[in-house]
This record gives structure tokens, sequence and C-alpha cells, in this order.
């Protein structure tokens, strides 16, 4: 059980939007100005049980243009991190200066991993309905959205994309955990739980008992859903032809044959794909901060912005 939070089921949550309507359920977010574009909001969540946050660029003409609306760039966190890393680890701000586009970086909470937690949490809601919500009601978002995430954020842009279809038009993984089921992944997941001192079986339950539930929520497993979304899936080898920099050339090393497993199902499925699988390679921000100007094009094309 996720301890950091109040669990509530996710036909709670279901039951409870149908009657009383997203607006009116979620409530308004309180927001703290970090500078001209950039906000801190607490988004009450009935599907976590508690308020959490999202940090928020906001285009630079947002105040000037009144009824202008925008489409939103989601980009999710990975494990042991937060919805600020986007902002400390890159140049989002600046990159996105001048761009009609809001960029969206909600919490994942400690592990990083957006999905719905077996009895507990869960981050899917948040991002995709409850965050967005906000967004349309509080800051003029349009329905048009993409998502691009790093790591166990990785995961979660191709579970989001794959498990809601339509919902996004373009999705990007960095070095992301494509294929839950792949040997050796279970345990690595189990790992990522279990150093935020949460029992593993608390998220989707153990792998060989639950594994409908393993498979539910695997984007190897939900390619299908895919189909019509234009994708970018990028992973370096790590510790063949890297550095020397064994930890993270190690974890990148662990989900190399995860993203091979899903690119390959894509290309069976005939789902069109870009990949960039790279020599050696580390599970860090210097390589992904690469791939997300790499895939830049792609994901502009999805907002209908101009690269």
């Amino acid at each position: 059980m996720h301890r950091r939070t109040t669990g509530v089921s996710r036909r709670t949550v279901t039951k409870a939007a149908a009657g009383a309507g997203l607006a009116a359920l979620f409530g308004a977010g309180t927001a703290s100005a970090l500078g001209s574009r950039t906000r801190d909001v607490s988004v009450p969540s009935a599907a976590l049980g508690r308020s959490a946050p999202v940090r928020l660029i906001l285009p630079s003409g947002f105040e000037a243009q009144p009824t202008r609306t925008y489409p939103v760039l989601y980009l999710l966190h990975g494990a042991h991190d937060d919805y600020t890393s986007w902002t400390r680890e890159t140049d989002i701000e600046a990159f996105t200066e001048g761009r009609d586009l809001i960029v969206a970086m909600p919490d994942a909470g400690p592990t990083g991993i957006p999905t719905a937690w077996r009895g507990g949490p869960d981050y899917e809601t948040f991002q995709l309905k409850e965050v967005h919500a906000l967004l349309t009601r509080d800051y003029r978002a349009s329905g048009t959205r993409v998502v691009a995430g790093v790591s166990t954020g990785g995961y979660g842009a191709m579970a989001h994309a794959a498990r809601h279809p339509g919902t996004f038009t373009a999705a990007a993984s960095y070095s992301g955990i494509l294929d839950t089921m792949a040997p050796g992944v279970p345990a690595l997941v189990d790992a990522i739980v279990a150093r935020e001192n949460l029992a593993p079986a608390s998220l989707w339950g153990n792998p060989f008992l639950n594994l409908l539930t393993w498979r539910d929520f695997n984007p190897r497993d939900r390619a299908t859903g895919l189909r019509g979304t234009a994708l970018y899936v990028s992973c370096g080898s790590g510790l063949a032809g890297g550095t020397g920099d064994w930890l993270p050339e190690a974890l990148e090393s662990a989900l190399w044959p995860s993203a091979h497993g899903f690119t390959d199902t894509l290309a069976l499925l005939r789902i069109p794909v870009t990949t960039h699988f790279y020599a050696g390679g580390g599970h860090d921000w210097a390589y992904w901060k690469r791939e997300f100007t790499a895939s830049w094009p792609m994901l502009a094309r999805g907002l209908g912005v101009p690269e």
C-alpha cells in the first residue's frame, strides 16, 4: 500500500466524476508564480486522496490574449525525482519562449511511475483527467496534447498513449520502461518501488499471480492503442560501448531489450515509430536532453506549432 496517500478506488473516482462533473470534483488549484511564465499549481485530487503539484510554463502572450487557447506539452519525470526535474535539468523554459503552447509537468509520486496503483493512488487519472480538467478550465488549454517522458516517465508517456487511444497526437520515450514483462524488468520495477520503502506488490501485484494486471499496464501489450499516434523511442546500449560510468550505463543496458521488444511489436503491427538506438549512453539527463531536441519536430507537428 502506498503509505504517503489515502487510497481512493478508481471506481469511486469514476462514479463521483459522472455525478458531479470533473470541474466540481477536482476544484480549483492553488497557484504560486515562479517567474513571468512559470507556475506551480497544487491540484486537489480525488484520484490521489490529496493535493498534488503540477509545474506549468505558460505561453509568452498568455495574459495579452485572454481568449486564445493553447495545445499542451506534457513532460513526465523519472524515478526518485519530481515534477521540478525538467526545469531543473533542462532549458525547457527558454526553449519554449515565444512558442504558443503550455508545458505541463505533473507529479507522479516518488517512484515516478504514473499509473493506477493496486488499491492505492491513481496517477493515471490524476495526470490524464484531473490535470487536464484544471488546464482546460483555468489555463485555456485546447484539446490537443502530446506527451514525453524520461525513464519511468517514458513508460508513462507510452502507457498513457496506448491505454487511452487518441488522447495524445504524439508520444516520446527517452530510456523508458516499455515492456514491463521483459526478462529482468519486473525485478527492476520492484526495486524502484522498494527503494521508496513501499511494498513491491502495492504497484500491480505479483507479476506472476497478477499477470493480467501487469499486462494491462504494459505498453508492449497495449501497443495496438498507439495506432495513429506519432511515436519516438530512444535508448542506449549502456555498458556495451559505454565509457565506464557503470551505474547509469548498467541501468540503460537493463532497458535496452525492453525498448527493442516494444518497437519490434510496433513493427509487427505496422505502427510507425521513429527510433534512435545508440551505442553506449547512460540513464541520465545528458542523453535525454539531446533526445528531446531530436524528437521536438515530431512533437511540434503533434502540437500544431512551428518547429
